[in-house]
């Protein structure tokens, strides 16, 4: 029987080599949450999240403080048991940012811990639908200086000619007309059969001004538009699904099963994006894509491919895992020690136990440092 030893946990600061913007903020660095969670048995488990571009050390404090004091010596099985007891322990602190991205990660860790325990792959050990590879959309598509919609088509273009089959690039930061070249350019870029996402990070403020961009953007036959007002404005996310044929997604910063529950039952998603390092870790992020599946809703997670693509390839309403072909954006690509390959626009799920990889000690050291409780 495994009992929980010590919890270790890391805020890694990790600077990005170019700046970058969404449709509302720039990013200079990113704040990643890390934690390893050690059995008596001599067994690790990870887990890690997106804390934001400032204030990593708030993660730490929740789980140094918080969180990792209910784990400490308890059975690792109890993984349902814990994410209660966790959860309780949280509820007055919150139930929704850095505390239950805190919660989310202590509970991967566990998943992992577990799997490797068994000596099983955690997309076999959660009862595997694809075995081998799950399929995937290259990411990318963001504002840079000088970045013409011209060079965004070739961006765009050369995910295609990796073999990806579905292209995401970014939304929602200039006017309409500027925002209509940029997608033409892209969908004349990619062609009439790859699929072309686009993410507005929660650009918009109201229904009428999402309008104005939709219905310039409905001609190029986007597979979906993605967070087009703030999550917590559900109520807008389901007017302008009934107004456009474009399908919605949503749910990348969505909090436990009550939210995504109203995110489906007012309609206002046709994809979720959870993220289960976001939503209350791999428990919270099956019981939610149980329930999309019940309402004919499939799962595209937001990002983290290391993570989301066991789960994507254990879950049968789940259709793509969101790729980053490089660390230039999704710098956390630089604390691990093995990376997921592609091919023809699939990834190439990890054979080894758990989930496949662990931290890269000397990169992290770089950018943080490891606080122990035991």
């Amino acid at each position: 029987m495994p009992i929980i030893e010590s919890v270790a946990v890391c805020s890694a600061a990790v600077p990005l080599e170019r700046v970058t913007s969404f449709s509302t903020r720039t990013v200079t660095t990113r704040h990643y949450g890390l934690v390893k969670v050690r059995s008596t048995d001599g067994v690790e488990g990870i887990g890690f999240c997106y804390v934001g571009s400032v204030a990593g050390e708030l993660l730490t404090v929740a789980v140094e403080q918080l969180l990792a004091p209910v784990l400490i010596g308890k059975d690792s099985y109890a993984v349902e048991g814990l994410w209660k007891a966790m959860y309780e322990e949280a509820l007055l602190h919150g139930r929704a940012g850095t505390v239950m991205r805190a919660l989310s990660i202590l509970d991967i860790a566990l998943w992992d811990l577990n799997a490797r325990t068994h000596g099983l792959p955690l997309h076999k050990y959660l009862g595997a639908h694809e075995l081998d590879t799950v399929p995937a959309y290259a990411s990318g598509g963001y504002y840079l200086e000088g970045k013409t919609p011209e060079k965004l088509g070739e961006e765009m273009a050369s995910y295609a000619g990796m073999g990806f089959r579905a292209v995401k690039m970014k939304g929602g930061r200039l006017s309409p007309q500027q925002e209509e070249r940029r997608v033409k350019a892209a969908r004349e870029a990619v062609g009439a059969d790859v699929e072309l996402m686009i993410d507005m990070n929660n650009g918009w403020s109201d229904l009428t001004q999402a309008l104005q961009h939709v219905r310039r953007i409905e001609q190029f036959d986007p597979y979906f538009i993605e967070e087009p007002f703030s999550p917590d404005d559900v109520d807008n996310h389901a007017r302008l699904a009934r107004a456009t044929r474009i399908p919605l997604a949503t749910g990348e910063i969505g909090y436990g099963r009550w939210y995504h529950k109203e995110l489906l039952d007012k309609g206002a998603a046709a994809i979720l994006q959870t993220d289960a390092a976001v939503c209350g870790g791999i428990t919270e992020w099956c019981k939610i894509a149980a329930t999309a599946a019940s309402h004919g809703v499939v799962m595209c997670p937001h990002w983290f491919h290391d993570l989301h693509a066991p789960l994507v390839a254990a879950t049968p309403n789940a259709r793509y895992v969101e790729y980053f072909w490089d660390d230039q954006v999704l710098n956390f690509r630089r604390l691990v020690d093995r990376q997921l390959s592609h091919r023809n626009g699939r990834i190439q799920l990890h054979d080894t136990p758990g989930l496949g990889f662990c931290f890269d000690e000397q990169q992290v050291a770089k950018y943080g440092q490891w606080q122990r409780i035991a």
